[in-house]
């Protein structure tokens, strides 16, 4: 097993605060964040997470541990925010601003959030929910609340008057970011110690509904610093300019670019939107870059586009890939085009999210790379039998990046991570001689949709609320654009509903990326003799 070297040891800080005071005092001066072309640096991001901290622990009177959502898209409000909640001893829950109103109830309500920062776009939809929630707190950021004075009154009346972006609400006695940041800035904080929990993410786990994994500051720390052991290999400390279009709500990019990359001293450039190529490109062809983290669909779209050879990528340094499979023409026509090749990688929120990922100059494409430091891999066959190399099994992670178990859910904890610390992945996958992790297939039947974790049962338990549904299915099928797209095999009760009527209804509880791209009605579903839909058949 590769050990870290001794300069990366994550014991040399007990906890995130410790590792946001080291960013702080070493590279204060640089740029940190920039978004909208307005940049903070560092020692600016500290000085207002720390007023903001500040307010959550003076004025909102938080208390050590108490959780606090975060509903924002890649503004550079979400670095204050969640360096302040860090700096507040609060634990950060991250919420998908694509999220229905029911999707934001079940994660406020089941991770027992007191306090919630949403962008003012989604108030409305918290309204409709937060009385059957435990939030007393409610801290309303705008799209240009850090932006210089005169751009930030254009930028926000725009969005309000004239794209019409922002629903009415009514949230009384809510907070206005621009207001919270003036706040007296927190007294230096006792460390927490780092078993303590820091950060809630939402995902599938193996199987079931969404949960929420349990991150520790001991688990942050040590991904930070297995990754930064590999990025170390192709980018110096404080000199890299690096693109974020992947949502920080999402395990990947929070950990790359507020930990990672903060800790290297690189400037992380925020993309709010990155479904709007044409603006996206238009970034790329207006900065310098040295590095790029996406998904497949992402290379996809920006392949794709009339104008990305106009881009130079004589800079690019690295290119990242995660949370889906890379498909090998994306990767190659990739190669081809910026002579800069995709380090494609593989890891689990659950794993904080990284645990293998492909070395500079070694890719073994079709791979996800080699284990990262100090974390072990195995494959075990259905009796839980440890598999020779080559061989397909389900794949297990033992490291210190892994979780400390799903909030609330004591026993799907211990159903996961073993007496040994083994976590079962639920991913089918095969390790070469030499290392390399190849995924097969996954085991669980979540679907992947353009990045996203997609839960058949909750597409199905909304689907099956309709009056005219008997029951139903979905399965995930290969899509070029996002990877895979939700499929439903539905049996209805009397005349069935035109396809698009059952699709209005899930736009109703479901975030657009999971309503089923087709509809099949038939006659009966296949079920096992105990009466369990078997989804595997209906994939074929």
């Amino acid at each position: 097993m590769e050990k870290l070297p001794a300069e990366l040891r994550p014991e040399q800080y007990a906890s995130l605060a410790e590792v946001l005071d080291h960013i702080a005092a070493t590279h204060g001066p640089l740029p940190a964040f920039c978004c909208f072309g307005h940049s903070l640096r560092y020692r600016e991001i500290d000085q207002l997470s720390s007023r903001l901290a500040g307010f959550f622990r003076n004025q909102l009177q938080l208390k050590p541990g108490d959780r606090i959502a975060v509903q924002l898209p890649n503004l550079l409000q979400f670095p204050v925010v969640a360096y302040a909640a860090i700096k507040a001893d609060l634990v950060i829950v991250t919420t998908n601003p694509l999220y229905t109103a029911p999707e934001m109830k079940h994660q406020f309500s089941d991770s027992g959030a007191k306090a919630a920062v949403v962008l003012e776009h989604f108030c409305g939809k918290l309204q409709s929910v937060i009385a059957e929630t435990n939030i007393e707190h409610v801290i309303i950021a705008r799209l240009g609340d850090l932006l210089p004075a005169p751009r930030r009154a254009l930028l926000d009346f725009a969005v309000k008057y004239l794209r019409k972006m922002v629903p009415s609400y009514e949230l009384p006695g809510a907070h206005l970011f621009r207001e919270a940041i003036k706040a007296e800035p927190l007294a230096a904080t006792a460390a927490r110690a780092g078993e303590n929990v820091a950060l809630i993410l939402y995902t599938g786990g193996t199987t079931g509904i969404a949960k929420g994994a349990m991150l520790t500051h001991r688990n942050l720390i040590a991904n930070m610093m297995q990754m930064r052991a590999r990025t170390s290999l192709i980018i110096d400390d404080q000199s890299a300019n690096v693109v974020a279009p992947l949502p920080l709500y999402h395990t990947y990019a929070f950990q790359v670019h507020l930990l990672v990359m903060a800790y290297a001293g690189s400037n992380n450039i925020l993309v709010p939107n990155p479904r709007d190529i044409d603006a996206l490109v238009k970034l790329l062809k207006g900065n310098e870059v040295h590095g790029f983290a996406g998904i497949n669909t992402l290379y996809l779209a920006l392949l794709r586009h009339p104008a990305i050879r106009q881009v130079d990528f004589s800079t690019y340094a690295f290119c990242g890939a995660g949370g889906m499979a890379m498909s090998s023409s994306v990767a190659e026509d990739w190669h081809e085009l910026t002579g800069c090749e995709i380090l494609e990688g593989y890891g689990l929120t659950e794993c904080s999210p990284a645990v293998a990922v492909n070395f500079p100059g070694q890719v073994r494409r079709g791979t996800v790379g080699k284990a990262v430091p100090e974390t072990e891999l195995r494959v075990i066959d259905e009796q839980g039998k440890v598999l020779s190399a080559e061989e397909v099994g389900e794949l297990q992670v033992r490291g210190p990046q892994v979780m400390a178990g799903y909030y609330g859910r004591e026993e799907a904890g211990q159903d996961s991570i073993d007496p040994d610390g083994w976590f079962s992945t639920g991913d089918y996958a095969a390790i070469s001689e030499d290392g390399f992790v190849s995924i097969v297939d996954r085991k669980k039947d979540m679907i992947l949709v353009s990045g996203f974790n997609v839960f058949p049962n909750e597409i199905e338990d909304w689907v099956n609320r309709h009056p005219r549904v008997a029951e139903s299915a979905a399965v995930g099928v290969p899509d070029e654009r996002t990877g895979e797209a939700v499929k439903l095999f539905m049996v209805a009760t009397g005349e069935a509903p035109e396809p698009e009527v059952i699709q209005d209804w899930c736009r109703q509880g479901l975030a657009a990326y999971k309503i089923p791209r087709r509809i099949v009605y038939v006659e009966d579903l296949p079920k096992s003799n105990i009466g369990k839909i078997l989804r595997r058949e209906l994939r074929g």
